[in-house]
């Protein structure tokens, strides 16, 4: 792994020193109070995590193809190239379903991901490693040259720390706000919907935790010294709190307990959990439905819902990832290679639609016979790598011949009528008599036998 010698690291700088944390405040004043979203925290709530694994999950499913483009344009794939092996199988330690969850788990978590790219002797990259974005800071050198510092990484193959190239990194980064290099989590935008959402959760095991019993005060009906209202105050938390909660409790001298807390009712918890779950839905673009939150919509075309899905929470991730790659790899532009994620994995329909789907493709002479039997897992036929439209099906240049005729609606038995096609010329004379033989050897066996 080509790295900088110690003399010329020092040379790397970034602009105005390390990069500061972004953090999101609670409230108004909360920074200088040191009261800030506790971005690993938030991770815990449901909304946050379940989006995060769904859209990991979704895109890690789907096949990393390397598709190679031919004469005509068109991009199809291919496996003869010294590329296919390391989009199998990244590095030794994961598969590739696991190392595309890590990938994306990374950018969406903290707004970065960078990958290590280990290469053979020919230069050809033979493994990718999905780093830690806490040991990894992006530095920018006086002329502008892009370096990272790595620190240790055993994982992934680093013992100490060492300033890279970016042509050894690939860095894919969203949500650039505030610099182009640095990008930043949809944490960001819904920590303070998660953070409440977790209070909200917090406070509903407290309370259920008391037994369903909101906190309150013991009113007494004249006034007390202190040492009495300290001793009425550590009696009731020795006899009434936590486990003990829902005894009897027997009051005298005229004292009531009155309830001060907020009742879950009156908090309206349940509206207000499901709207910071919202919240976090929003910021990541996931249907909301897809948590389970909500009503599912009503349409039955399980496609039309993926494809919603997948243009506004999917695609632009699985652009960007497509791109890296190409780059890290180093068949981008100019290349005749390139990667694509296979979306049939995605956007797969259920099956009597995708069969219907592909035979309207064939009909109409869109597709091969075998390109639909791919598509359905089935394997080629003979004959099958050829388009086929319907005999009385006519080209437009014969039908604008037709239309240019005196008469376009002659009738088809005229000798000069536009409107038939030219008769195929008869490479074989002898084939078609014995065709016509047997033709009508067959006709007459047919009479004999309604005559019998």
């Amino acid at each position: 792994m080509p790295i900088l010698t110690e003399r010329s690291a020092r040379t790397v700088t970034a602009p105005s020193g390390p990069w500061m944390p972004i953090v999101r405040e609670s409230y108004g004043g909360a920074w200088q109070q040191n009261v800030e979203v506790n971005q690993t925290a938030v991770l815990a709530y449901h909304a946050v995590f379940a989006c995060m694994t769904l859209i990991a999950s979704d895109i890690s499913k789907l096949r990393v193809k390397l598709v190679a483009q031919d004469d005509n344009g068109i991009w199809s794939e291919t496996t003869k190239t010294a590329y296919s092996p390391v989009l199998r199988k990244p590095n030794p330690f994961q598969t590739r379903i696991q190392f595309w969850e890590t990938y994306f788990l990374s950018k969406l978590s903290r707004g970065n991901t960078y990958v290590l790219k280990r290469r053979d002797g020919r230069g050809l990259v033979t493994g990718l490693y999905v780093l830690d974005p806490g040991r990894v800071q992006p530095l920018i050198a006086d002329d502008g040259s892009i370096f990272y510092d790595l620190q240790c990484d055993n994982i992934s193959g680093i013992t100490g720390g060492v300033v890279v190239p970016a042509r050894e990194i690939i860095h894919d980064r969203w949500n650039c706000l505030f610099h182009p290099l640095i990008g930043i989590s949809p944490l960001y935008a819904n920590g303070l919907a998660a953070t409440q959402g977790l209070n909200i959760q917090g406070n509903s095991a407290n309370l259920f935790g008391n037994q369903s019993r909101p906190g309150g005060i013991l009113v007494a009906p004249g006034a007390i010294d202190a040492g009495s209202a300290q001793e009425l105050k550590d009696n009731w938390h020795q006899n009434y709190g936590g486990k003990n909660a829902g005894k009897v409790a027997v009051l005298g001298s005229g004292m009531k307990y009155e309830t001060v807390a907020i009742t879950p009712d009156d908090a309206q918890l349940i509206e207000q959990l499901k709207w910071t779950a919202e919240v976090v839905c929003s910021t990541f673009h996931v249907p909301p439905y897809k948590l389970g939150i909500g009503n599912l919509p009503t349409s039955s075309n399980v496609e039309s819902l993926n494809l919603e899905y997948y243009t506004q929470a999917l695609q632009s991730l699985i652009e960007a990832a497509e791109l890296c790659l190409d780059e890290g790899l180093g068949i981008g532009e100019g290349f005749a290679l390139g990667t694509e994620f296979d979306l049939d994995g995605l956007l797969r329909m259920d099956t009597k639609a995708l069969i219907e789907a592909e035979a309207i493709g064939t009909k109409a002479g869109i597709k091969k016979i075998n390109e639909a039997r791919r598509r359905l897992d089935l394997g080629p036929v003979e004959g099958g790598d050829t388009p086929y439209l319907q005999q009385q099906n006519y080209s437009l240049e014969a039908l604008a011949k037709r239309d240019a005729s005196d008469d376009p609606f002659a009738s088809s038995g005229s000798t000069t009528s536009a409107t038939a096609p030219a008769a195929p010329a008869n490479d074989n004379p002898a084939a078609e008599q014995q065709a016509r033989a047997t033709i009508a050897l067959f006709e007459k066996e047919f009479r004999e036998a309604l005559n019998a």
